[in-house]
């Protein structure tokens, strides 16, 4: 055959290739975080989903846990952990399922809005603070003792059948609700980095535990809740674990919010066939440095608009999904460790759901279309 006449061929063959590409890319998509999402009352959550939705935020993540009085200026009834009078390991009348009840009224909102739920079963924050788990197993002990993790597999396989209240199916099969689940927040943060390594196993036994809840093709991700910064929060030990679908990044640290420093992880995952987010950031509202910040001067409102602008397009152009932390649907008060931004009343909440929508108009490195709604 000439060159003449395999010229078109090839033409034909890059323009086919092209077109692939383009009809598998993917759309990224933004979303937030909202610990004690359990307790906002009717007005707050329609509040906060209308927000969410004006800036095309996707996905919101919630823990189950206990909470009441106000959080970060949002007044919330109270809920009770699942366990709050001692570890259950399976037996069904011993669980507080109320906690359960309200998400269950939450995500038919959410899910009216646009809206699915990242579920974290568990938090370190809870570990740490003297939960039930602490009191018998202490926090390393924990992820170290065999007995410790059989009961808290049992108290995932109990939130995972859960029966919802009026849709009348257990929440291992709502994927048009349910967006992951995780085991934990955070899991084995306070213990140090060289903890982490050395039992990230335990994500992984985690993972295997739901996953044989939920199945091969539930339609709803299994991820691991994040860890400290950047390289903490992507273990090996997670990318080839074959139970783990989503690797979940958390960090405040300027330092990994650069392109240029997340495209060898974004690699990483996709080498692995994993899933890749940056599941929890935020912009200091404090002139303190950003990963360190209690308390302080106020940052002027130019500055931290500049900051968010920066940080997420870096995270958006890197090809990664993100949920900041936090949305509020209240005006923000401003106190201790202030990263949130509270809908409609916040100087910051314009350019952060600008880069929420400007998320949803960019091509990601990884295809979340499935799992989103």
């Amino acid at each position: 055959m000439s060159s003449l006449a395999i010229r078109p061929l090839l033409l034909w063959f890059v323009l086919c290739a092209t077109t692939m590409q383009s009809v598998f890319a993917a759309n990224s998509f933004a979303g937030s975080n909202l610990y004690y999402a359990a307790g906002l009352s009717d007005n707050e959550t329609d509040t906060l989903f209308q927000g969410l939705q004006s800036a095309s935020m996707k996905v919101l993540r919630v823990w189950v846990g206990g909470g009441g009085g106000t959080e970060k200026g949002t007044p919330i009834a109270s809920y009770s952990d699942i366990e709050s009078n001692g570890i259950c390991n399976g037996t069904e009348s011993c669980y507080n399922d109320h906690v359960l009840d309200l998400y269950d009224a939450f995500m038919v909102k959410a899910h009216s809005y646009g809206v699915k739920l990242l579920i974290s079963m568990h938090s370190f924050n809870s570990l740490q603070g003297g939960d039930v788990y602490n009191k018998k197993y202490g926090v390393p002990g924990f992820y170290e003792q065999a007995a410790a993790q059989q009961e808290f597999d049992a108290r995932l396989v109990h939130i995972l059948n859960h029966n919802h209240t009026t849709l009348g199916k257990p929440w291992k099969e709502l994927k048009d609700y349910i967006f992951a689940f995780e085991a934990q927040n955070e899991a084995m943060i306070g213990e140090g980095e060289n903890f982490v390594q050395q039992h990230a196993s335990w994500q992984c036994g985690r993972a295997t535990a739901i996953k044989g809840q939920l199945g091969n093709d539930s339609g709803i991700l299994v991820t691991t809740g994040g860890e400290s910064w950047l390289s903490e929060s992507v273990q090996n030990d997670f990318l080839t674990c074959p139970d783990l679908d989503v690797i979940a990044i958390h960090t405040y640290r300027v330092e990994d919010l650069n392109t240029t420093v997340l495209l060898p992880y974004v690699e990483q995952a996709k080498n692995a066939s994993k899933l890749l987010f940056l599941e929890e950031w935020g912009s200091c509202y404090f002139s303190t440095s950003n990963n360190d910040c209690p308390s302080g001067s106020t940052l002027d409102t130019k500055t931290r608009n500049q900051n968010i602008e920066t940080w997420a397009d870096a995270v958006t152009q890197a090809g990664l999904p993100w949920l900041y932390w936090q949305v509020l649907p209240n005006a923000d008060p401003h106190g201790a460790t202030d990263f949130e931004i509270g809908v409609n009343s916040d100087p910051s909440w314009e350019t952060l759901k600008n880069a929420a929508l400007h998320a949803a108009n960019s091509t990601a490195a990884f295809d979340f279309s499935p799992y989103l709604l």
